[in-house]
């Protein structure tokens, strides 16, 4: 499918939620069916990430004690401020893509640092923004699969449980935000393939842009 196809005039396709909720695995897929960039706004700067081994890396030491030692608030806190300070990064490399014009490629970046409000005060052309959810049972079960919960000792499940926690108080306070702002969200968990969640955002990315919308 050529470049932009079904979405003419978009430089940007912007990709929020909270953890485990397929933002990178949808944004790819966006991404490739567009021809723009991928990019995550992880890599932007380093914050205590997923307290679980993998068959590539362990838990740093830091990690661990990250979600050992503070509250869910207290976790909520440290994440909010953390995309608060990477904000600005975040809203240069937009405002720098959206006004390409059609020269270069455009991008397509996913990330829990793009938080409703801040995308809401963006004042950029050609950019459209959606926000996918899932449900608590799904994103539990994501996680658990993701750290083999199952198999844990007792310390690595606290830690997941800690992570599962800021993950879901994060999502209710997003949806909340989305909501009062009246902010599109897709529901990723509902048993959605990918190329159906790539319709949807294109679809929602495509209404927002029209012709006498922002």
């Amino acid at each position: 499918m050529r470049r932009g196809a079904g979405v003419p005039g978009v430089r940007v396709v912007l990709i929020g939620g909270t953890s485990n909720v397929g933002k990178s695995t949808v944004a790819r897929a966006v991404a490739e069916r567009l021809g723009f960039e991928y990019r995550s706004t992880d890599l932007l700067a380093r914050h205590p990430g997923r307290p679980w081994r993998t068959p590539e890396r362990e838990v740093p030491a830091h990690v661990a004690e990250h979600y050992a030692s503070l509250t869910v608030d207290e976790l909520i806190t440290s994440v909010l401020a953390h995309y608060e300070r990477l904000w600005p990064r975040i809203r240069t490399l937009i405002a720098t893509h959206a006004a390409q014009d059609g020269a270069g490629t455009g991008l397509v970046l996913e990330g829990s640092a793009l938080w409703p409000v801040r995308v809401a005060g963006l004042d950029v052309p050609h950019t459209g923004a959606v926000w996918l959810t899932a449900d608590e049972a799904v994103l539990r079960a994501r996680v658990h699969a993701g750290g083999r919960y199952e198999a844990a000792t007792d310390e690595e499940r606290t830690l997941m449980d800690r992570f599962l926690a800021r993950t879901e108080r994060y999502q209710s306070l997003m949806v909340a935000a989305l909501d009062g702002l009246g902010l599109d969200r897709i529901d990723a968990g509902a048993g959605q393939t990918v190329p159906a969640l790539v319709e949807s955002v294109l679809a929602t990315v495509a209404k927002q842009t029209a012709p006498g919308r922002r």
